[in-house]
């Protein structure tokens, strides 16, 4: 799954000015024939580790467990499990 998204957004950069171009001029019958993995509305956040959908904190660019899991072992700079 992590490579089918590296390929969308190869195919997202790719198409980005064409699609841009053909919004502007109202041509939707041939923004239609593009490939639909070009539309960026298909792009999905995933955990650079894992690969996992769910959960995504931007921030970091990890899922929520993956992110626990490093900030547990103190791997994450200046992030520290909360003790009291």
């Amino acid at each position: 799954m992590k490579a089918r998204e590296v390929k969308r957004a190869k195919l997202i950069k790719k198409y980005a000015e064409k699609r841009d171009r053909l919004k502007k001029e109202g041509k939707w019958d041939e923004i239609q024939l593009l490939p639909r993995n070009s539309s960026p509305v298909r792009a999905r956040n995933r955990c650079k580790l894992t690969g996992r959908p769910r959960g995504y904190m931007r921030i970091f660019g990890i899922s929520r467990v993956t992110f626990r899991e490093l900030a547990r072992f103190g791997i994450i700079p200046g992030i520290t499990k909360a003790s009291w």
